[in-house]
């Protein structure tokens, strides 16, 4: 069975920094495309970014991108999440997800991950 945990949320001042991990067990993790995903209160699950099983293609949503990056380790069946000049909106739960099919691409639609952390929360404060 796949599973995935979360790490590194926390509560940071606007301009701060975080970096989440995920780290999967139960399954193969060198050929997951893996993702992040957010969800502030009141609000749809939003795709953060995304890397392929060989990290050749990432993939990030309009309002992270030049701030966050994305990383993995498939030594050790971990991504991270690295969030620089963190601002109040990025507050949310953070997911990560995982794509079991081997693909060409990194896709941002949350239907096409089939295995789910239970989230971490960040908190930016203004």
């Amino acid at each position: 069975q796949v599973q995935l945990v979360e790490s590194g949320g926390g509560l940071v001042q606007a301009g701060g920094s975080l970096r989440l991990s995920c780290a999967l067990s139960g399954g193969t993790f060198t050929v997951y495309t893996m993702g992040w995903f957010r969800q502030a209160p009141g609000k749809e699950r939003e795709f953060v970014s995304g890397i392929s099983w060989s990290a050749g293609i990432t993939l990030y949503g309009d309002s992270v991108k030049g701030r966050f990056t994305i990383a993995r380790d498939n030594a050790k069946n971990t991504v991270y999440l690295q969030m620089n000049s963190l601002k109040p909106e990025d507050t949310a739960v953070y997911y990560c997800a995982a794509d079991r099919n081997l693909r060409r691409a990194v896709l941002s639609t949350k239907s096409v991950y089939d295995y789910w952390g239970q989230g971490t929360q960040v908190t930016v404060s203004s």
